[in-house]
C-alpha cells in the first residue's frame, strides 16, 4: 500500500489543477494539497512539491468542463474563497465528477457537494459586492484608482466587468489584504503589485495622490448622499444587510463630514 502524500503547490489555480492531474496520473493516496507559503508535512505523510504545468492543469480543467460548466464554475468560486483546506476539499469534489456518470454535481444530500456549493455562493456574493461597491479616485497621474479589502480572492472574477464598464478609462483596483491589484492600460488587465504606504479610504483629509477635481467631486457626491437621505425612513439594520459596515470605509458617500 503507497503512503499518503502531501502535496505541495504554488498556490495557483493551474498548480491546484496540476497537483490534481498528478495525483490521478499517479494514484497517488493523497493526505493534502498545500499552498507552498503555509504548507506544514503531516506526521505520517511524505510531501511532494508540484511544478506548475498549464498542459496537464488544461487536461484537468478541460475535463470538469466536459462534466459540467456548472459544476467548474463552483469549483473555481470556491477555489478563490481560500478556506482552510479548500484543496482537498476540492480534490475530492473532482474525484465524485470523475467518478459518476450522473449530475453529481447536483447532488446537495453529499456533504462534499454542498459545501462546495455553499462556498462557491459565499465568493459569488463577495463579488457582486465588489462591483457595486469598488469606488475609483482620480490620481493626477490620470489612473482611476480604488483599493478594497474582500472577504475572498474574488479579483479574478471582477476583472471583465471593469473592462467592459470602463473600457475608455486607465484604472487600478489594488486587495490590500492580498498585496496585488489589476491595472487595465486601455487594451489589457495586468497583474500588478504596489508598494502602499497606506490605504486610500472615505478620510475628510485630502490625499496629494488625488486631482484637485476628485476631491471637488466627492464632496459633492457627499452632500448630494446626505441631502436624499430622509432620517425618518431610515432602516440601518437593512441597510447594512445590503452594505455590511466593513466596506463603508472606501465609499465616499460615507465620508463623515
Amino acid at each position: 500500500m503507497n503512503e499518503a502524500k502531501n502535496l505541495i503547490y504554488d498556490g495557483s489555480f493551474n498548480g491546484f489543477l496540476t497537483a490534481v492531474f498528478v495525483a490521478f496520473e499517479e494514484k497517488i493516496e493523497v493526505s493534502n494539497i498545500q499552498n507552498e507559503s503555509i504548507a506544514q508535512q503531516g506526521l505520517f505523510s511524505d510531501s511532494e512539491k508540484i511544478y506548475t504545468d498549464d498542459d496537464k492543469a488544461k487536461r484537468v480543467w478541460n475535463g470538469i468542463q466536459k462534466k459540467s460548466k456548472q459544476a467548474s464554475s463552483s469549483l473555481y468560486f470556491a477555489f478563490l474563497s481560500e478556506t482552510d483546506g479548500i484543496e482537498l476539499l476540492a480534490y475530492y469534489y473532482i474525484q465524485k465528477l470523475f467518478s459518476y456518470k450522473q449530475k453529481v454535481h447536483l447532488n446537495y444530500a453529499d456533504d462534499i457537494v454542498l459545501k462546495i456549493n455553499q462556498i462557491a455562493k459565499s465568493v459569488g456574493r463577495e463579488k457582486h459586492r465588489m462591483e457595486a461597491f469598488v469606488r475609483f479616485q482620480l490620481t493626477k497621474d490620470s489612473i482611476y484608482f480604488a483599493n478594497i479589502e474582500p472577504d475572498f480572492n474574488v479579483l479574478p472574477l471582477i476583472s471583465k466587468h471593469f473592462k467592459d464598464r470602463y473600457a475608455d478609462q486607465q484604472w487600478i483596483i489594488y486587495d490590500l489584504k492580498r498585496k496585488y491589484g489589476l491595472f487595465y492600460n486601455l487594451e489589457s488587465v495586468e497583474i500588478i503589485a504596489l508598494d502602499l504606504d497606506i490605504a486610500h479610504t472615505n478620510s475628510i483629509y485630502k490625499s496629494s495622490a488625488f486631482t484637485t477635481e476628485e476631491h471637488d467631486f466627492q464632496q459633492l457626491w457627499n452632500d448630494y448622499f446626505k441631502s436624499t437621505n430622509i432620517k425618518s425612513r431610515i432602516n440601518l439594520k437593512l441597510h447594512t444587510q445590503h452594505v455590511p459596515k466593513r466596506y463603508w470605509k472606501y465609499l465616499s458617500e460615507k465620508k463623515a463630514m
